[in-house]
This record gives structure tokens, C-alpha cells and sequence, in this order.
């Protein structure tokens, strides 16, 4: 029985070429969450999330999108008349982030903070200083942004944060393992 030597190298070849788009396609150790709402609940718990997916040992990246977004500026460089048409009073920083004014049992803003507090659960503020530390990376939709009328200087100092529309995040969420919507 003769051996076609040029068919077997043909055929190692071609699977070689497959194996390199599996690879490509291959999802990646990593959990991207997508931001949406900015009740104070829904931010703490996106980033418990994180910090938990990081523990494991996997990369996070965060998009946040519309309501989502105070929750990243700095209040002290937020100019009073920021976000004077969407934006308008939307919390200006972490420490303004509220409740949805339907939370359940009836508990407000205050009594959470409270229990968070008692129970030394991080501040949203100290959980957003924590992801940093862990390399959480954090896009904020720059059209959003644009819509809600606040200017790119207004934001906290975050290394690993930046300005990018939905195509940067949807890349990064389509080689993820984990894709959340909050």
C-alpha cells in the first residue's frame, strides 16, 4: 500500500489552519459587563461582580452606558451647569448614587449605605478605588456621554478607564466567557 505523502501534508496542513481559527475564536478567560442603569444597587453589585471575577482569577472590563455614567465623575470637577439637558439632575459621583425609587421592602439610600457600613462592605467610591487597584478596565460610552452633557474632565482619575463606543465593548464581550447586562 503506498503512502501519498503530499496528500497527508495536505491534510496536516489544513487542520493546522483550522486549529489557528479555533484559536481566535476561542473565548477568553474574562467577564464584560454592560452598564445600563445607575441605581446605587445595580453599580455596587456590577462591581462586587468584578472584584469577585478577578479573585478568580479572570480579566473584567466594564462599559458604562446613559444612566450608569455619574456614577464615574468627580464631583469636584463637575461644573454646575453640567449635563444641562439629559444629564440634568443625574448624581454628580459615587457618593450622590441613589436607589430606584421602588426598592424592595421599602429601604432608601441611606439605610443601605447603613447596612453596607455595618456589615464593612466598601463604600461604592472604595469598590470603584478597588477595581482599579485589580486592573478592572472600564470603557464609558463616549456618545452617552456626549448626550448627557458632561465634558471628559469631569470624570475620576481611573487607570484602565476610557471613551469608546459600543463596537470597542462588543469586541471585547464577544471573546468573553461572561456577558452581563445590568
Amino acid at each position: 500500500m503506498a503512502v501519498n505523502i503530499a496528500g497527508l501534508q495536505s491534510q496536516i496542513d489544513a487542520l493546522k489552519a483550522d486549529v489557528e481559527d479555533l484559536k481566535k475564536e476561542a473565548l477568553e478567560n474574562k467577564v464584560s459587563i454592560a452598564l445600563l442603569r445607575g441605581e446605587l444597587d445595580k453599580v455596587v453589585s456590577a462591581f462586587v461582580i468584578a472584584s469577585g471575577a478577578v479573585a478568580m482569577g479572570m480579566e473584567v472590563v466594564m462599559y458604562f452606558t446613559f444612566w450608569s455614567i455619574p456614577a464615574l465623575l468627580d464631583k469636584n470637577k463637575v461644573p454646575e451647569d453640567a449635563g444641562e439637558f439629559l444629564g440634568a439632575g443625574l448624581p454628580k459621583g459615587a457618593d450622590d448614587m441613589e436607589l430606584a425609587r421602588l426598592a424592595p421592602g421599602g429601604i432608601d439610600t441611606a439605610a443601605l449605605k447603613t447596612v453596607m457600613a455595618r456589615s464593612n462592605m466598601p463604600s461604592l467610591a472604595e469598590m470603584i478605588s478597588l477595581a482599579e487597584e485589580l486592573g478592572v478596565r472600564i470603557y464609558v460610552s463616549d456618545k452617552s456621554t456626549d448626550l448627557l452633557g458632561f465634558d471628559r474632565d469631569a470624570f475620576i482619575d481611573y487607570e484602565g478607564m476610557s471613551f469608546a463606543g459600543v463596537a470597542t465593548f462588543l469586541a471585547e464581550a464577544r471573546k468573553s466567557r461572561i456577558q452581563l447586562f445590568i
